[in-house]
Parts: C-alpha cells; structure tokens; sequence
C-alpha cells in the first residue's frame, strides 16, 4: 500500500490493521505472560490508536532464554552470512518504507518526510554493518620465532537494547545491527510511548533470514520490562539511550553482574555562530539543529551561542523563520510535529513559562499549540528565548523540545567557554570562516561530536556519543562494535 493511502486509511479509521500487537520472542509474536495490554497514542491527535503487550519479568525472562539458547549457534555462524542476513533485511525495509514510515509517524508524533529519512538511516545502518560483519578480527603479537601470539574477537553473549522514544527505528537499528554483525544475540526493549517500529524490525530480520532467538523485542514499561532486563544476569552488554538520571540507574543496576554498559545520554548542545560566519549558513544550520523532530533530540542544538556582532541580526532572522514554521499532524507533513506526551508537553511549557517569569525576552514562540485541522494534539510552538544567562535553568537543564536558549559572547576565547559551561558533552556545532579557528574551537570543546558549518553533518560511519553527563561509550561507525565483541589473546610455543 502506498504512503497516500495508508494516510488516508488511518484518518478515515483512526488506525492501522496488521499492526504488532504481541512480544516478538524466539521468531514469533507472543502474547504476554499475563495477557495485558497497555494503548499507544497518536501525538497528534492525543489518542490511542493502538493496543500491544505490557511485558514484565517473566517475559524478559522468556526473551533472554531464547537469546541465551540461539547465540551459540548464531556466534558461530560465518561472519559473511550474518552479513547477508543484515543485507536483506536492509532490502525489506526499502520495500516497506512506506509502512514503517507511517507507523513511525504515528507513534512518535514526528513529521512524515522525517520518519521516511529515519526509515531511510535504519537501511543504510543495516547495510552498513552488513558490509562490517566479515571485517570483525583479530591481531598478531611479536613473541619472537619460537611462539606464535594472536587474538579472536569473540561476540559478547545476550546484549540488552533500551531505545528510546525520539527515533525509535533508527535508534534501534543503530544497536542492534552491529551486535548481530559482531555475533551476538539481542534482547530489545523499546520506550512504551512508541514500541510498534521495533517490532517490526524484529520481524523484518527473522524474515530476511534471522534464526530464532536471535532477535527478540519485549514491550512494556521501563519498570516492569526495561529494569528487569538491565539487571538480567545472564545479559552481557546493556547499550541505553536516554535520561540521565535513567542511565545512572541502569549502569548500578548493570554493575551487580558486572555487565558492560554503553550511555547515550541528554546533551545542551551549543551552536556557536562567530561574527565572520556566512550567516544564510548558519541560520539553516540552527533551524535545523533545534526544530527538527520538534526539539526531540539528545543531540538538538538547544543553545545558539553567538558573536555579539551578529547577535541582533541573526536572532531576528530566525525568529522571523521560526513564526513561519507550519506546525500540524506529522501525516500531513508540517515543519513542526508534536510532542511525544500530555507530561511531556507540560514539562517544555513549564521550562518557557518559569523562563518568562524571570525576565527571558521571548523572541519567538512561546505556547502550547495544537493541530490546526482539528484543534487537538500535543504541540508547542518553535521559541527563542533570548539574551539568556549562563546560569539558568534554561541554559544548563535539558528541556527536549523546541526552544533555543541564545548567549552572547565576545570572542572565540569566551564562546568555547560557554560552550563548556554545562553539566553535558555530546555534540557541539561552529559557523565560521576562519579554518584554523574553526578547528582550534573543535579542539577546546569538550564533546564527543563536533560538526564545523553544518549541524548534523556525517552519517552512519561516524562514532557517536559523549562526555561528561552525556554518557560515555560510542555509537556508529566500527568504533560501534567494539561494544560487542571481547578479546581473547592466545600465546603458543612453537620450538
């Protein structure tokens, strides 16, 4: 079914049919172990569109055994055919983007044309990793001629997966697929609010080839699905996305089995624009790093720190863009989608109201929105707040949503302070022309990424995560692997 219809049946239906509805474990979708269900709601709308399985221990329980039993088959399965398998399921899911595209939307709330570039990125991981399975391996070690030395880069066992809610296919996909490509078997739990695209994936895998067990989804609850999980002791690797005080509880309750964490955390990400920057560049590159998926993103560009200079003219352009930002439902494709919840739309409210009441010019923005079409939804306007100090809440506080805190500095010197001036290290952007400024700011950033004159520049291939309170481990590209594989050093004598 093409995209335009698929829109269509959901608006003249108020859902989708064949939509996973049970646990996928051990090559199949399950029901859960006490039969319960919990809904899933369109953001947009702020209904439910959709029932699935509330999971609890018992059903991670199942998962994990099923994941135990097939990884060793699937460990020593040849590094070309996991490839393969990887291959394929890249080729379904451009088959059925459409589908996933719609349901993405749907569930998350996000924009149409959105979700198809995150459908698109979940491909292109699959296949990058595909293409990473048969590159997997070892080393030598100059013991002289009378001994041979060498190591194996063996697969970690059952790997745990907490994905979260902002990009639920291409977050779940970034982990998973090199855990498969390393040999490991996988146990996922995606975020209540939006479980529907992991399932699927799961699907697709077994579809395009995966064994049994190899892959399975458990949906539910971060307490009673996600915590059973994490703390499993027979679960080797955990990789989590998502709040801080969330990682810290997975990385103890990780510890007690002495189980491998990697932490993508929140971040506070500074755009900083110098005054020698081509500002049309920059203006775009802001745009985006704030508005796109409403705001919704660890690495968002939140703060726009900006050369005094340029500072009037450049928050007056955006803000003149940012009024014109066409919010509504993400099936019809506006610039601005909604909000992933009724909780979390009060909590972005409250961080621009408590910022207002403190004197913060709001330059753009500012309110809670809803779907022009129908009057519903959970939405907030695109907001600048302007001229902001470096210690306020709205500075160091990650609010996860679209509102852009704007500091002024004076030179480079205070602009890479302020830069680091936060609890956060995951991403920083720089517009300049100068290239030995550029790179010189790049160099005195603490964070894990640094994009120079265009803010989500790179891909799959380049490692992703952060420091400081932001996390620590990476994502992407082969450095992504290293999560899953442990080394076994091996030394013979020979004379």
């Amino acid at each position: 079914m093409s995209t335009e219809a698929l829109v269509s049946v959901y608006f003249s239906t108020g859902t989708l049919t064949g939509l996973p509805a049970g646990h996928f474990i051990d090559g199949a979708f399950v029901a859960a172990a006490g039969n319960r269900t919990m809904e899933t709601f369109d953001p947009g709308s702020a209904r439910a569109f959709h029932a699935f399985a509330a999971g609890d221990e018992s059903d991670v329980d199942r998962a994990v055994a099923a994941a135990r039993k097939a990884q060793r088959d699937w460990g020593r399965t040849k590094a070309g055919v996991r490839g393969a398998i990887l291959f394929r399921a890249a080729q379904i899911i451009r088959a059925e983007a459409a589908r996933l595209a719609v349901v993405e939307s749907l569930d998350s709330g996000k924009a149409l044309q959105e979700a198809e570039g995150d459908v698109a990125g979940a491909a292109r991981c699959l296949e990058y990793y595909a293409g990473a399975a048969d590159k997997i391996q070892g080393d030598t070690f100059p013991l002289g001629p009378d001994y041979i030395g060498y190591s194996i880069e063996e697969p970690v066992g059952v790997t745990g997966h907490i994905i979260p809610w902002n990009y639920p296919l291409s977050t779940a996909a970034r982990s998973i697929a090199p855990a498969l490509a390393a040999g490991c078997t996988v146990v996922a739990k995606p975020a209540e609010q939006t479980p529907l695209t992991a399932l699927m994936l799961a699907d697709i895998l077994h579809r395009a080839g995966l064994p049994a067990g190899v892959c399975n989804v458990v949906t539910g609850t971060g307490a009673e699905a996600g915590g059973p999980l994490v703390s499993h002791p027979d679960v080797r690797h955990i990789t989590f996305t998502g709040s801080v005080p969330t990682g810290i509880r997975v990385m103890q309750s990780a510890a007690v089995n002495v189980t491998s964490v990697v932490l993508e955390l929140g971040g506070k990400s500074p755009v900083i624009v110098m005054a020698d920057a081509d500002l049309d560049v920059a203006v775009e590159g802001v745009l985006g790093a704030i508005y796109e998926n409403a705001g919704q993103i660890c690495s968002a560009g939140s703060r726009l720190v900006v050369e005094r200079g340029v500072h009037a003219d450049l928050v007056e352009r955006i803000a003149a863009r940012a009024g014109a930002l066409k919010i509504g439902h993400g099936l019809r494709r506006p610039q601005i989608g909604a909000l992933s919840s009724a909780a979390h739309l009060d909590k972005v409210a409250g961080y621009v109201d408590g910022a207002r009441e403190r004197g913060i010019t709001v330059a753009a923005g500012g309110r809670r929105a809803t779907d022009p079409d129908t009057g519903t939804g959970w939405f907030f306007e695109p907001t600048i707040l302007d001229a902001v100090k470096a210690e306020d809440p709205v500075i160091q506080e990650e609010i996860f949503g679209p509102v852009l805190s704007v500091q002024v500095v004076d030179g480079e010197e205070e602009a890479v302070a302020i830069a680091n001036g936060t609890d956060f290290g995951l991403v920083a952007g720089i517009y300049t022309s100068d290239f030995g400024r550029a790179h010189r700011m790049a160099r005195d950033i603490d964070a894990g990424q640094i994009f120079i004159n265009e803010y989500f520049a790179g891909g799959i291939e380049v490692p992703f995560g952060g420091n400081k309170l932001s996390g620590f481990g990476r994502e992407k590209g082969f450095a992504a692997l290293r999560s899953y594989t442990r080394t076994k050093s091996l030394a013979a004598k020979i004379s």
